[in-house]
């Protein structure tokens, strides 16, 4: 089957071990269901595979690809929950927790084999390229929202970088949900973008806020981590998910966090549960996700070039050719 996939590690260039063309097709094993891959979209955690960051060199060749929406050999429409071993089914309760592409091969590709516990009904609303861009980046900014800064409607947050898939969907799932959505970017078409999704602003990175806000949405790391700390009331949450920028601050503000009691949380991924519930929140109130580009498979090393550039705004989305 046709298939991207990471054939050598590369530190410094990652996109030079990315390659494309003909992969073994999934086997079948107890537990686990293969599904044809109708639309996958891309994340971050890609490039960071091509770097060698959860990926060791010897499970390459790797199919890449976290996130899919296809059909099961029932001819279900289905998507697909990328974190493997959460629960045990089709791997033991001893395998590390892993998302796919660390230890399984991924969803860049005409198929894809999960655990069958792993797979969830498509709902009829969404389409392919709409599902697809959910069980990660969409995923991560609903769990970093609701379940670890516990915001309600009429909250306030600040939403770091926007353009990026996480940024992105926590601004569009805050505004759904009531809240006060405000963010950042250095690029103005980006800051026009994210109020029309529905902040109520958008500022560079480091402005100062009408306000200080509730919680703080951070991907970026280290440049705008700063202004993440100084934007909170007292009390308020920073939940962390990624360090795009580096993961070593210059100014922890640390006297900042302790004497205003800020709460520090990270946040990776998210739960079948949540997933669940982001797919019917999605369906039920009309909220679909930002799509930058949609690609076929073998253009796949466009898109690649596009998330490495951080040109994109919302997901880049690859279908089968």
């Amino acid at each position: 089957m046709f298939a991207v996939y990471a054939a050598r590690i590369d530190r410094d260039q990652p996109l030079s071990g990315l390659e494309t063309g003909e992969r073994p097709a999934p086997p079948a094993r107890p537990g686990w269901s293969v599904v044809d891959v109708r639309a996958a979209s891309l994340n971050h955690h890609d490039l960071w595979s091509l770097r060698g960051v959860g990926l060791a060199e010897d499970r390459l060749p790797m199919i890449l690809g976290c996130d899919a929406a296809g059909v099961d050999a029932d001819g279900n429409e289905v998507v697909l929950h990328s974190v493997i071993g959460q629960s045990g089914h089709g791997v033991g309760p001893a395998e590390p927790r892993s998302i796919l592409t660390e230890r399984y091969q991924g969803t860049f590709a005409e198929q894809v084999a999960v655990p069958t516990w792993n797979i969830l009904p498509k709902p009829k609303e969404l389409s392919f390229e709409e599902a697809a861009c959910l069980p990660t980046a969409w995923l991560t900014a609903y769990r970093m929202l609701f379940t670890n800064a516990g915001v309600r409607p009429g909250d306030s947050v600040l939403v770091q970088g926007a353009g990026g898939g996480v940024a992105t969907a926590a601004i569009v799932l805050g505004r759904a949900a009531g809240l006060r959505v405000f963010a950042t970017s250095r690029d103005e078409a980006r800051r026009k973008r994210a109020e029309e999704l529905g902040a109520v602003e958008a500022v560079e990175p480091g402005a100062r806020l009408p306000q200080r806000v509730d919680a703080v949405i951070e991907t970026v790391g280290a440049a705008t981590w700063s202004h993440s700390v100084k934007s909170l009331r007292p009390g308020g949450t920073l939940v962390i998910s990624g360090a795009t920028s580096g993961d070593r601050p210059s100014h922890a503000e640390l006297t900042r966090i302790f004497f205003l009691e800020l709460k520090v949380v990270g946040s990776t991924m998210g739960t079948k549960d949540e997933l669940e519930d982001l797919l019917a929140f999605c369906a039920a109130t009309g909220v679909r996700p930002v799509v930058d580009e949609v690609l076929p498979l073998d253009r796949a090393r466009e898109g690649f070039e596009r998330l490495a550039s951080g040109e994109q705004f919302g997901k880049i989305v690859l279908t089968p050719s």
